[in-house]
């Protein structure tokens, strides 16, 4: 028994049964090319199939929307439009022109809403356009469509199928909007993100004049990308973005650190990335490509090679710091020993650059700027790091050459994901510079709430002892705004780089941090690099992968709330 069907025992067997239905497979340009049933076409990563979506609008200038059961197996509960279906391996449905698709309408509004065929054959089905989309209701089923919107007029009476349909309501121009913007009645409803695109690309500008609506039909198939249900929690797009990218990027890593055979050394090489993590930076260039437009399986190459490099500059920065634990788990040099430590992250650092020049994904030309602006990175990387070390030996450092010290240490790291991302989907020149400057903003962001989390985090929640920029003298954002104040600050002072301290100690410490105001203006600072961020993404087509990394950058200010 396959995994798709096992994950049929627990739903209704009505809709279970349906999912037995054959489905239409369709190319980017809506040619069928095969045919597949309906529970393989929504399982896992699915299928791109034909879909349709009817549209009722009464002469009141009201339209049907629906509730759909909670018995069906995808997006159950979820608010919709009057009916939407599939043309599914019929005589009468599977050919090519519009009378396939109004024929599968008229066979699913007399199932669902009980209009019989009898009637629907009067019926004028105006076809608005197509749109492509996919959305995943969750881990185990999506929707990969290219969506056909069929609007009718007409004045009907219904019998709904309840295992189809929880409720129906007619609403006017008004109720829509509020619906449409979730506000009022609708503000903890879920509404069909395929519903929501109907609305956006071919209702909202004219309703309810139907004359206008239907002189406006485009005939090109709108590419909608990725949507994502407006859930409940903020930042689920991304939750939900990083959850399906996880996996292949992670699958690419172990799959490229399995070059080194030597046992000892392939454990240390892999061992941080047995301790989790939600694999920003490996995803980053992906999902910048998705912002652009031009995604490929190259993107999860060189983010495989971006987040391995980004381990073993944390292999020896740990050496560094003799920092004894990363992500929960013993650093690799106490896991291991330094000397090992120290060659796995040199073996970890060629292997990056090795899968880059193996991949079919990138072509010579983009190869080239790759290793370009990686290799800077690199170097900015360990100048930061050798910035920051000096730092703790230093009189005094500026919040100027600290700002400088972690666009390289930590922000190039961003900056390179997004700049890369951008390359290796050929976008212009100026959108290449933009994205580069998102990313150095957000990583900049990025470290200041590091900063902030080292202090006012617990050694459980970071995976590393909490205070210990304090305990070791960092000259962190905090640090020199303190030491800029002229303040007293005795508790500070006798903790800040003198070594291991009490826990009162280190209490009283964050203490003056606050009554200073430099934690404060740490948040303050972070909140610039925030805005600055969110403009060059406003420089962007707005879509729903934009809205992923708008959530990205806001997430970033969640990590200190």
């Amino acid at each position: 028994m396959s995994d798709a069907v096992k994950h049929l025992e627990k739903h209704d067997p009505t809709q279970s049964e349906m999912m037995e239905e054959m489905c239409l497979l369709v190319d980017k340009e809506d040619n069928v090319i095969g045919t597949m049933s309906k529970l393989d076409c929504h399982y896992g990563e699915g299928y791109r199939h034909r879909a349709f979506s009817v549209i009722i609008i009464n002469r009141k200038g009201e339209m049907l929307v629906q509730q759909r059961s909670k018995e069906k197996i995808t997006f159950p509960g979820v608010w919709a439009n009057a009916c939407c279906s599939h043309p599914l391996d019929l005589d009468d449905e599977n050919i090519e022109n519009d009378n396939g698709i109004i024929n599968a309408a008229r066979r699913k509004l007399e199932h669902e809403l009980g209009i019989s065929m009898s009637v629907t054959e009067n019926w004028d089905f105006n076809l608005l356009g197509r749109f492509e989309y996919q959305c995943r209701w969750d881990s185990n089923w999506i929707e990969k469509e290219i969506d056909h919107v069929l609007l009718v007029e007409c004045d009907v009476n219904l019998n709904i199928n309840e295992n189809e349909i929880e409720t129906i309501r007619w609403l006017d121009k008004d109720k829509l909007l509020s619906m449409m913007e979730k506000k009022g009645e609708w503000a903890n409803e879920y509404i069909a993100p395929w519903f929501l695109m109907i609305w956006k690309h071919f209702l909202k500008e004219n309703y309810p004049n139907i004359n206008n609506i239907i002189s406006m039909k485009n005939m090109q198939i709108i590419d909608c990308g990725k949507l994502y249900l407006d859930k409940e929690k903020p930042g689920s797009g991304l939750m939900d973005a990083l959850k399906e990218h996880k996996s292949k990027v992670e699958e690419e890593i172990m799959f490229s650190l399995s070059k080194m055979e030597q046992k000892r050394l392939h454990g240390a090489m892999t061992h941080l990335f047995s301790g989790g993590g939600k694999r920003l930076r490996a995803i980053l260039p992906r999902l910048v490509g998705e912002a652009i437009g031009n995604a490929n399986n190259g993107h999860y190459t060189l983010g495989a090679c971006i987040e391995i490099i980004h381990n073993f500059t944390l292999v020896h920065d740990d050496i560094i710091d003799q920092d004894p634990i990363r992500r929960g788990l013993d650093a690799v040099h106490v896991a291991y020993d330094d000397a090992t430590a120290i060659n796995a992250g040199d073996a970890m650092l060629a292997v990056g650059f090795e899968i880059l020049a193996e991949s079919s994904e990138i072509s010579g030309e983009n190869l080239r700027y790759l290793v370009r602006a990686i290799g800077e990175m690199v170097r900015r990387v360990a100048e930061g790091q050798q910035e920051d070390i000096e730092f703790e030996n230093r009189e005094y450092v500026s919040e100027e050459e600290y700002i400088a010290m972690i666009a390289g240490k930590t922000s190039a790291m961003f900056e390179t994901c997004a700049r890369t991302g951008a390359i290796l989907s050929n976008a212009p020149q100026d959108v290449v510079l933009n994205m580069a400057k998102w990313g150095l903003n957000l990583g900049l962001c990025f470290q200041l709430m590091d900063d902030l989390i080292d202090i006012t985090g617990d050694t459980k929640t970071l995976g590393k002892p909490a205070g210990s920029d304090i305990i070791q003298g960092k000259r962190t954002l905090i640090a020199i705004h303190a030491m800029d104040s002229k303040m007293t600050l005795s508790n500070f002072k006798s903790v800040f780089g003198n070594g291991p301290c009490t826990e009162e100690e280190l209490h009283a410490a964050i203490d003056d941090l606050h009554s200073s105001g430099s934690i404060e203006y740490a948040k303050k600072r972070a909140m610039y690099h925030h805005s600055i961020a969110h403009e060059c993404l406003n420089n962007l087509k707005n879509g729903p992968e934009v809205d992923v990394l708008r959530e990205l950058t806001d997430f970033q200010l969640i990590r200190i709330n």
